[in-house]
């Protein structure tokens, strides 16, 4: 830290007690310095603005770089405030060591007067919102649009973009651990579809949660053969425009632990149990499934004793 000079001034010190002085002080620091067993004070610094932490840190040792950025774009719709809501309190309790993971929702043009209002004032609160310049939809477009606008919406370039759906929980931990030994570039990853399907080279990847390398997101950007197929089923799409362009040669599956949330396990062979090494459950469309998922992976368990409230 800085710190500005004083204008130079005469003490009413001798210089006997000036060496009294410095002799005492030198003798505080090492007692403080034994114990606090060899910890070496330099400074106090924020190491998380959302929590307000501190760390003890030596002036001289820079701060570690994340070794995974990834950008994560939820696509809904406008008048999911319940299912935004949720989401913010599901991934802002999860810190995902040495990583910088940012998310956004998104979704294209308002269309109600109440959207207006109650969509502005979400991005005032939070800013966690992007935009399109676009009609509502699922499998026209949006996707395209999505992805091809980041480039430029974007301040930084990441490693990794990820589009998710809004009833998929993302194990963010996990997530971020399974990307760490894969390649940065020309990358493709997710749960291959159809179900039954292991190799990730022969199909593509189930909308509920797939990953692209930011050098493929700055291709679909530029890409004819992307700007040029945008209607049908969005991940199919993504696999098409991949395939076409050569392009997603290092591709990863990641079964079984991204699934569907086991309703009938029988009759959907992309549904499993929930299993403790998950990175992705989805299709999570009500509250009941949302509990039941959440009390499976002890969500809850680190909630500090309180005697603001009595939860039996």
């Amino acid at each position: 830290m800085k710190v500005a000079k004083l204008p130079e001034q005469r003490h009413p010190f001798t210089s006997t007690s000036c060496v009294r002085l410095s002799l005492l002080t030198f003798a505080t620091l090492v007692f403080v310095s034994s114990s606090l067993n060899g910890i070496h004070l330099q400074k106090m610094v924020k190491i998380s603005q959302s929590d307000n932490l501190t760390a003890l840190i030596d002036d001289s040792v820079s701060p570690q770089s994340p070794n995974i950025r990834l950008f994560i774009g939820i696509l809904t719709l406008p008048d999911q405030y319940w299912r935004r809501n949720m989401l913010r309190l599901v991934y802002g309790i999860q810190s995902p060591a040495n990583a910088k993971v940012d998310m956004k929702f998104i979704f294209c043009n308002l269309t109600k007067e109440d959207q207006k209002v109650l969509v502005a004032l979400e991005i005032m609160r939070y800013d966690d919102i992007i935009i399109l310049n676009c009609t509502e939809n699922m499998n026209s477009g949006k996707t395209y649009i999505y992805l091809s606008s980041l480039p430029g919406l974007l301040d930084e370039k990441y490693d990794y973009v990820m589009k998710a759906d809004d009833d998929t929980y993302l194990r963010l931990d996990s997530l971020v651990e399974s990307l760490m030994p894969l390649p940065r570039e020309d990358m493709y990853y997710g749960f291959t579809v159809p179900c039954r399907e292991m190799n990730p080279h022969r199909h593509y990847m189930s909308g509920m949660g797939y990953i692209l390398s930011w050098d493929l997101v700055e291709w679909i950007k530029t890409s004819e053969i992307a700007r040029n197929h945008t209607q049908g089923p969005e991940d199919k799409v993504v696999g098409d425009w991949l395939e076409l362009g050569k392009k997603g040669k290092n591709r990863y599956n990641n079964k079984p632990a991204m699934y569907n949330f086991p309703l009938n396990v029988a009759k959907d062979a992309c549904s499993h149990e929930l299993i403790p090494d998950t990175i992705a459950v989805h299709r999570l469309k009500d509250q009941g499934k949302w509990i039941k998922t959440l009390e499976y992976f002890n969500v809850t368990q680190q909630l500090k004793p309180s005697k603001f409230y009595h939860i039996p």
